[in-house]
């Protein structure tokens, strides 16, 4: 088990635990960042801090001190699969809503 922090960008992991205080842990969870959740490291900072991270369809900024304190997992194939078909899913939707207007 890693910590979200140590992802290189592009990288992947599928969300374990959160080590923080209650507070943030519960105001990151209503972002995205719950268990089995599928982080991908977008981009980081030239200083390398934040560093934005994607988790359910958001992008999100994160300091290194708050990744240090979440626990991933490798990323499977079926995580990865997973996570495609759900953004499928949202394209979908997009598409709908557009052809609608």
């Amino acid at each position: 088990m890693n910590v979200l922090s140590e992802l290189n960008v592009g990288e992947s992991g599928v969300l374990v635990d959160l080590k923080l205080p209650e507070a943030v842990q519960n105001h990151l969870m209503h972002m995205g960042f719950v268990p089995d959740a599928l982080v991908t490291v977008i981009r980081r900072a030239p200083a390398g801090d934040p560093t934005v991270y994607g988790v359910d369809g958001m992008e999100i900024a994160l300091r290194r001190e708050t990744a240090a304190a979440m626990h991933i997992r490798e990323a499977d194939a079926a995580d990865s699969e997973t996570d495609a078909a759900e953004r499928n899913e949202t394209g979908d939707e997009e598409d709908l809503i557009e052809a609608a207007r």
